[in-house]
């Protein structure tokens, strides 16, 4: 085991030390297990994701970043890394989450890729853990779409790093089963409200608040939607399975066509 997963161990035991405890104090869904329903579940994505997304999004970024080198002028990074740190970060931040945005929004249109994608809105009791069932493809493209222009640009290491933690601990939060609401701030930074509306298996919420961190970009897009109650089902009527490697495999098996798989509920099926 290296360092580098020792320190993520350390840190999703601090996470889980905070959060479990949060969900206990201010609890939405107040009749909720701290061991719902198929928690080990994702305490296994939890624990064996990690190493094949960061695999897979190395080798993505690697290989898209040979081609753009050649395309981004040496110039631009410097002029980039030249900026103050905290400057940095709020530019990483914004750019990141929009290449979210899209990606996110790609996986909610496009049939083959939602195949992916549900396995995550399969959850159907949001808490700390659910934000690690994702499977490794949806991830990889994802946050591949989100750092493949911050290294393009050149961006200080240091900054990309500040973005990562933000993202890490602001995406447990979003799923976490807490009532912690923003205030005003509740438009320019994301909250559990605001995402558990995009996991909520109602139709007036169906492909809808699609950003990891700044709502206002599904302001922009048109995709905002957060009333001011909360939702009370989530999931997907997708048939996707409930064993770690029955999801993995969901996407790639054979079995219903392509064309009989729920599509997005734009088209006015189903929910993603």
């Amino acid at each position: 085991m290296q360092l580098s997963d020792l320190v993520d161990l350390k840190a999703l035991l601090v996470i889980a030390l905070i959060f479990i405890p949060l969900e206990q104090l201010v609890p939405h869904h107040e009749e909720q297990k701290t061991l719902r329903r198929h928690w080990l579940n994702d305490v296994f994505y939890l624990l064996f994701n990690g190493i094949v997304i960061k695999i897979g999004l190395l080798s993505v970024v690697a290989l898209m970043m040979v081609g753009l080198g050649y395309i981004v002028p040496g110039s631009v990074g410097a002029a980039v890394r030249s900026q103050p740190i905290w400057l940095q970060t709020i530019e990483v931040i914004i750019l990141a989450d929009i290449g979210f945005y899209l990606a996110h929004r790609t996986f909610h249109a496009v049939p083959f890729l939602w195949r992916f994608h549900a396995v995550h809105h399969s959850i159907e009791e949001m808490d700390w853990l659910a934000g690690h069932r994702v499977h490794p493809v949806d991830q990889i493209l994802t946050k591949s779409a989100s750092y493949l222009p911050l290294f393009a640009l050149g961006f200080s290491p240091a900054a990309i790093v500040i973005y990562a933690v933000i993202y890490q601990w602001q995406s447990v939060l979003v799923h976490s089963n807490t009532r912690i609401g923003f205030g005003p701030l509740k438009w320019i930074f994301a909250s559990p409200k605001f995402h558990h509306w995009h996991h909520a298996n109602e139709r007036q919420a169906y492909d809808k608040n699609f950003a990891g961190q700044l709502p206002f970009l599904d302001v922009i897009g048109g995709t905002l939607y957060m009333p001011d109650r909360m939702p009370s089902k989530y999931g997907t009527d997708d048939p996707v399975p409930q064993l770690y490697h029955e999801q993995l495999a969901y996407p790639f098996v054979a079995g219903k066509p392509l064309d009989d798989v729920s599509l997005p509920s734009a088209i006015g099926e189903t929910q993603k």
